[in-house]
């Protein structure tokens, strides 16, 4: 028996991950994210799906972050009824990123935007759908098919799907992480594969040493303290805000950088770090080890978190230096828009990303040295630093992604580049054939392949 897959979404693109196997007599959905980032997004978050909902038997998860998650309500409104499989802690991020999406696309409508793609009710009866398994467990869908997670070390409770079906191992990457961080256990890597559908989001760069990104930030952290301004970090609500925390955290324990307020500006980061706190058994052995011994990874000295408006806006009355953590993480929308349009023109302070930015959006714009942003109804100048640390991104660079398929023992029949604008994707493809001398496609969106 065959089995077909067909690339519904983040193909020669990085969102709207969404890939569609058949096989075993079901049809199984790998991801269902939202598009995000150009002024397409919209449109094409609003297009019927290219399958009936109805007939999909199950969904399996890889992870929350909306590119991969987003348009699971809708899928549930049209029609599909199955369980959507995923880890513990991601059924409970994507219940708050999807809540705090349909709250977001709730409010456009409300102000004369395109109609809402799905509600709350639709949210909450998604997550009634979902079916946690942890790393490992075999799954059964049906006679000759099944699948187990494992930790792709990208966000807590992140996973690589291995999928059996037909006498045949196809591994999903997911998106893969960048070892070592600060939490997470280093990303795993599957005995064997037939074919492998491999993330691309960073298949044409390759980040600054790990060793050397602790001092950056603190160095950037410095500055700007020294300088009197104000340290922005546009920030995705889960991974990196944890992460970034642990950091600060340390070089102030150290005496490594002196003590200031420090701001996250974003009730959805404050609700992850919540659920980062209920699954400390998904941290790597350092952070297990601190936990233990009583440290409080996400609270410190000159910590505020600022749940509502109110205390979002008394942000503004505090004297500089600070450090303001807000989201989104690629500035299309959240309360860091607010700060931006106050901060971005001051030579004193500083912007740093330090998560992927889409082509098109307002983090992109500013990341490549655009002189002036237009923010909501404002045209803004840069003047500020402008800094990215690609060592505290949380997807692999391309020497990780090629190490990952290389430590492969039984090596794949045939790999597929996904998620990653087609620049990054046919780089990573290339340097998989002269590397590691293996077949390698890179489809395009709404390719179908039979295996």
């Amino acid at each position: 028996m065959s089995v077909k897959i067909a690339f519904l979404g983040a193909a020669r693109t990085v969102t709207g991950s969404q890939f569609l196997v058949e096989a075993a007599g079901k049809q199984i959905l790998i991801d269902c994210g939202m598009s995000q980032g150009s002024r397409y997004s919209e449109e094409v978050n609003h297009k019927p799906f290219d399958f009936k909902p109805k007939d999909i038997d199950a969904v399996i998860l890889t992870h929350a972050h909306i590119d991969h998650s987003g348009r699971l309500p809708k899928l549930v409104k049209d029609g599909f009824g199955g369980f959507i499989y995923s880890t513990p802690p991601t059924k409970d991020f994507a219940e708050i990123l999807l809540t705090d999406t349909a709250q977001i696309i709730g409010q456009e409508d409300e102000n004369g935007g395109a109609e809402a793609i799905f509600t709350l009710h639709d949210v909450v009866r998604t997550i009634s759908q979902f079916k946690t398994a942890p790393y490992g467990e075999e799954v059964k869908l049906a006679p000759n098919l099944s699948f187990r997670l494992i930790d792709a070390g990208h966000v807590l409770g992140s996973a690589i799907i291995e999928l059996k079906a037909e006498g045949k191992t196809i591994i999903f990457s997911g998106d893969l992480g960048n070892p070592p961080t600060p939490l997470l256990t280093p990303t795993q890597i599957p005995e064997q594969a037939d074919y492998v559908i491999v993330e691309s989001t960073y298949g044409n760069r390759l980040h600054e040493p790990h060793e050397e990104r602790s001092k950056k930030l603190q160095n950037i952290i410095e500055r700007t303290i020294n300088q009197k301004g104000v340290l922005l970090m546009p920030i995705f609500a889960f991974e990196k805000e944890q992460e970034i925390l642990f950091e600060i955290n340390k070089f102030a324990e150290q005496k490594q950088i002196p003590r200031v307020p420090v701001f996250i500006d974003s009730p959805l980061a404050i609700a992850a770090t919540k659920i980062y706190e209920k699954y400390p058994d998904y941290y790597n052995v350092e952070a297990k080890k601190l936990v233990a011994e009583g440290d409080q990874l996400f609270n410190f000295p000159g910590l505020q978190m600022t749940p509502t408006v109110e205390k979002s806006k008394m942000i503004n009355r505090v004297l500089n230096p600070k450090i303001i953590i807000a989201g989104s993480g690629m500035m299309t929308g959240g309360r860091i828009l607010h700060h931006a349009i106050r901060y971005l023109s001051d030579p004193n302070s500083t912007i740093l990303f330090v998560g992927y930015q889409a082509a098109g959006s307002l983090g992109r714009r500013i990341f490549d040295r655009a002189k002036a942003v237009r923010i909501m109804n404002d045209m803004v100048n840069v003047r500020c630093l402008v800094k990215g640390l690609g060592a505290y991104s949380s997807h692999a660079d391309q020497d990780g992604l090629v190490m990952w398929l290389d430590n492969i023992k039984k090596k794949p029949k045939r790999v597929f580049v996904v998620h990653g604008e087609e620049a990054a994707a046919l780089a990573l493809s290339q340097r998989i054939i002269e590397d590691l001398k293996l077949s390698v496609s890179v489809p395009y969106v709404g390719e179908r392949i039979e295996l």
